[in-house]
């Protein structure tokens, strides 16, 4: 059983017998006060979508839900609904466009190392690789004597999503993105 501050994103505990699924955590210390930090922790159940928000001491020991973790790819997006197949078993899981909405920016055709969240047959959530490689489609021109240092600019890559970059990546680059932090972490 887990403390509370070991808990990550998209892991799916169970409170009262119900399974959550982790969306957003939120930690704070308050000032003043003995013991360690807080976790606000905001929560989706897996059977009927209802959120709830939850707070809980960095010592609390949570139990995690019985979840499966499949290796998967993503496949193809029918309106709404997006279609991933199991590495091993090449079974189709289909999830709607707002339960993934946070992991889409980072979703390609290749990307290697992504996992789906199966619960009693049902997939509930998705589990992306901390770091992932994607293509820059539109940023200012390279400037020459640019260093890794120096100042950032936008650039948008082949997913839609806008990431700060440094001044001597160009269009056409392949560059890693932290998917916690949506950031630049350099050149793929």
């Amino acid at each position: 059983m887990p403390k509370a501050s070991e808990i990550k994103r998209n892991a799916a505990i169970e409170i009262n017998g119900e399974a959550y699924i982790v969306r957003d955590i939120e930690r704070s210390v308050p000032q003043g006060r003995a013991g360690g930090s807080l976790y606000r922790m905001r929560m989706y159940n897996v059977a009927t979508n209802a959120k709830i928000d939850e707070t809980f001491k960095d010592s609390d020991m949570l139990t995690l839900a019985d979840l499966n973790r499949r290796a998967a790819t993503f496949s193809y997006t029918d309106g709404d609904e997006y279609v991933f197949m199991d590495s091993e078993d090449y079974t189709s899981y289909s999830m709607n466009k707002e339960t993934i909405e946070d992991e889409l920016p980072f979703i390609t055709e290749d990307l290697q190392g992504m996992h789906v969240m199966v619960l009693n047959d049902v997939p509930v959530a998705l589990d992306l690789p901390g770091i992932v490689e994607l293509e820059i489609i539109e940023t200012d021109p390279s400037i020459k004597g640019g260093s890794a240092t120096a100042r950032t600019k936008p650039a948008k890559l082949s997913t839609g999503l806008v990431v700060q970059v440094p001044e001597h990546i160009s269009t056409g680059d392949r560059i890693r993105v932290n998917v916690e932090e949506r950031k630049f972490t350099g050149r793929a």
